[in-house]
């Protein structure tokens, strides 16, 4: 630890509305024109990192796959306080589920070892899965942790954290290197300050091409999507029940005609 850490940070830039419309014949969101941001998940992963930075020592390293305009949310993180910034961008990419995304992320990632911590978000705006992150340890042979809202201590290649579950929270201690995914409950994301908006401007974003990586092209993109989007769609919204008034027994007689009535009962 005499070092410091050398951290990893996934983001991922999303729409920045939920109003994005969809190409039903590829399913996938249309991009085109709509302002994008760092998914808001992914700005409590890059704080948490910075904030080990300071505590450890170290680098932060920010990782993104996606089109070449991503390269705006990795600035973002830059701004933020992260020190280099890597964009992995190619056609053969595109089209990608969260299995050849992680796949993606992962050659990626052992391209710049050696790494000690990888941080994720709890998940994306826009997919909503969050299944990046284990299928990222997956691939890189690492445990992996979800759910983390405290990383108390690290030490001597161990690290302590606890996770919050819906019924207890757990306190965990895994070895390095490990992924982990942080809910919001870990920290309060700083604000970008002038000067990191100044380094961010000059910062050189790294670019990873498919040939960097020498990557299986059917393990990349849509042909290493072992999913697909067929049928996308807005859910009707339910209408408003009937309103009833009577005592306690009408009540009740009228609620076991409705159940009969559905064939529930």
């Amino acid at each position: 630890m005499s070092e410091g850490l050398n951290i990893i940070v996934c983001i991922k830039q999303v729409p920045e509305t939920t109003e994005v419309d969809f190409d039903e014949e590829t399913g996938r969101l249309k991009r085109e024109g709509v302002a994008a941001v760092v998914n808001p998940f992914d700005e409590y992963a890059i704080e948490e990192g910075i904030r080990l930075k300071e505590k450890y020592g170290g680098t932060v390293n920010v990782l993104s796959m996606g089109p070449p305009q991503a390269e705006s949310a990795l600035r973002d993180a830059i701004a933020m306080g992260a020190d280099e910034a890597y964009l992995a961008t190619d056609r053969a990419f595109a089209g990608a589920d969260t299995w050849a995304t992680s796949y993606t992320l992962g050659l990626s990632i052992k391209k710049l070892v050696p790494y000690d911590l990888v941080i994720c978000g709890m998940k994306t705006t826009d997919g909503d899965t969050g299944q990046v992150g284990p299928e990222l340890a997956h691939h890189l042979g690492v445990p992996h942790v979800c759910y983390v809202n405290e990383i108390q201590e690290i030490k001597g290649g161990e690290i302590r954290l606890t996770r919050l579950l819906d019924d207890r929270v757990e306190t965990l201690g895994a070895s390095l290197p490990i992924v982990v995914s942080v809910s919001k409950d870990i920290n309060q994301p700083r604000l970008a300050t002038l000067r990191g908006r100044l380094k961010a401007k000059k910062t050189e974003i790294h670019t990873i091409t498919s040939n960097d990586l020498e990557a299986d092209p059917m393990k990349i993109g849509l042909n290493g999507s072992p999913t697909r989007v067929v049928k996308i769609f807005t859910p009707d919204r339910p209408t408003a029940g009937d309103i009833v008034e009577g005592s306690p027994e009408e009540l009740a007689e009228r609620v076991l005609q409705k159940l009969v009535e559905c064939k529930v009962i």
